[in-house]
């Protein structure tokens, strides 16, 4: 079976790829494994000039190929003004391909994965929908259009899978929806992490989260905790992965509190470096307001990390009260506290840490490939020619 792939997802050239090209972040990873259950995959995704900052990773996998498409422009309602000339180059292109492969999968949300998703319905192909947001329609029509169009095909030929988790199933409207965590980490990477010495109470613990520093991740609330934790260890520190739109005003706050010499900003770290820190660290802290399936949540687990958290999305289910605490609000002194509680309970602290590396393995990217595959195989029938 032809598989072919239609996303946003920006990519680069890169000869020393095996694909000739390159991105970031989990979509690498994620393709390979997908790319394994398939006689043949193809990505069409949008080519980049030339990546100015973070480290890219390769497109590989068994007989997967790019074809690029041209780059979009703007940002915001620039983007979407720049979409009509775009569209008029390239979507001959993906209706071209998405006419010459067996089934079409789009990772949504996003503006070409959507008209991916509405050609592949035109052309009547089976399609594969993983929704990698948080599953909620939310106020805007645009976004409401698009959960009803997936509630509306989602079942027989079609899957859609929402990234995340519950006890309850993603979409009452429809019982065909399924959900689906994310990962990018191997059994054999998870295997291969070295085991961090034992947490002793009188530790000064540091203190690390990694997230696209925006809003909604509050991670000034863990700066205006930072003055609490010190004052019982002093020499408690916080390392903040990830650029985003709020880091000057985080700057602006450590200046302030006075906390230059307890906190470091790494800025964006590939996933190597953000492992490299997560390791050299002992609570992972992550005051969310919404998630899909954060996957350095999973990240710092697999690292044997207690996760202090909050109990939104799948957060509750695969933090509960084995991995970490789920705060009950997002104030500094509700997170100065949970620290503090850790750091000051040995035994609690280390047996979260044994647990934590325990939860990592339930989610690797072997058994995220494997779920999707029974899936896809339910709907479809074989996906791959015996070798």
């Amino acid at each position: 079976m032809k598989l072919i792939v239609v996303s946003h997802k920006p990519c680069w050239r890169d000869p020393d790829s095996p694909s000739g090209y390159a991105t970031d972040g989990g979509f690498p990873f994620q393709m390979e494994a997908i790319a394994g259950l398939f006689d043949a995959t193809t990505l069409l995704v949008p080519v980049y000039g030339s990546k100015t900052s973070g480290a890219v990773m390769p497109l590989k996998g068994p007989h997967l190929t790019v074809e690029p498409l041209s780059q979009p422009h703007g940002r915001g309602w620039l983007r979407k003004l720049y979409l009509f000339p775009w569209m008029l180059v390239n979507l001959p292109r993906i209706w071209r391909g998405i006419s010459c492969n067996d089934a079409v999968h789009t990772p949504l949300a996003g503006d070409i994965g959507t008209f991916g998703a509405v050609m592949a319905r035109l052309r009547k192909k089976p399609l594969f929908i993983r929704y990698c947001g948080r599953w909620d329609p939310g106020s805007q029509m645009r976004r409401k259009l698009l959960f009803r169009f997936m509630i509306r095909i989602a079942g027989g030929r079609n899957v859609v899978l929402a990234t995340g988790g519950d006890t309850k199933p993603p979409e009452p409207r429809n019982s065909a929806i399924k959900w689906i965590f994310a990962s990018s980490l191997t059994q054999a990477e998870i295997e291969s992490l070295p085991k961090q010495l034992p947490y002793r109470r009188g530790d000064s613990p540091t203190l690390v989260t990694v997230a696209r520093q925006e809003k909604g991740k509050n991670t000034d609330r863990i700066i205006r905790a930072m003055p609490a934790i010190i004052e019982k260890f002093p020499g408690a520190r916080l390392q903040i992965v990830g650029d985003g739109s709020e880091l000057a005003g985080l700057r602006r706050l450590i200046v302030a509190l006075g906390l230059e010499k307890a906190v470091r900003f790494h800025g964006y770290l590939d996933h190597e470096g953000v492992i490299s820190v997560l390791l050299k660290s002992h609570i992972f802290c992550f005051p969310t307001d919404s998630e899909g399936f954060p996957k350095a949540v999973l990240e710092a687990l697999a690292c044997g990390l207690p996760v202090v958290t909050t109990p939104v999305s799948v957060l509750p289910v695969l933090i509960g009260d084995k991995n970490g605490i789920l705060l009950s609000d997002i104030e500094p002194a509700s997170i100065a506290r949970a620290v503090l509680a850790l750091a000051e309970d040995e035994k609690w602290f280390n047996r979260l840490r044994k647990n934590a590396r325990e939860t990592a393995q339930q989610y690797t990217l072997e058994n995220w490939q494997r779920e999707i595959g029974t899936h896809l195989e339910a709907a479809w029938g074989k996906l791959r020619q015996a070798d």
